[in-house]
């Protein structure tokens, strides 16, 4: 499976682009970022593509009126998320493709903000060793 790394200036461009509120956590995964609010991941980076969880409304809008990618490898792409144009990974029209996928990330935040928090999953008990004869 091919994993692409984000560069230095994809990851600074994935930060501008996320809401500013303090209840955005940016977390490192597999090379790439990963935005959270009560522990689940609203926005994602994946390579130069942002990757968006959105409402079912919102991801159809959005997959009807732009040219949406898969988000994660081509073979497996993230079920749920819808990868942002990439026209607007920085290298687009400027702040107008900024603007558009800053809304777009924050309606991704607004709905996986009012989604259940995630609870940490229990340790797993150790296995107990079979008896020996």
């Amino acid at each position: 499976m091919d994993m692409p790394k984000a560069s230095d200036a994809d990851k600074e461009y994935f930060r501008s682009v996320l809401p500013d509120h303090p209840e955005v956590v940016i977390r490192p995964m597999f090379g790439n970022l990963g935005a959270f609010v009560n522990g689940n991941m609203f926005a994602g980076l994946f390579g130069p593509t942002i990757g968006v969880k959105l409402s079912a409304a919102d991801k159809e809008l959005l997959d009807s009126t732009e040219r949406t990618v898969p988000f994660g490898p081509a073979e497996r792409p993230m079920g749920g998320y819808t990868g942002l144009p990439e026209v607007w990974n920085g290298e687009g029209e400027g702040d107008g493709d900024k603007a558009r996928a800053r809304a777009w990330v924050e309606k991704a935040f607004e709905h996986v903000a009012g989604l259940p928090p995630k609870t940490p999953k229990a340790p797993k008990a150790p296995k107990a060793k079979a008896a020996k004869k």
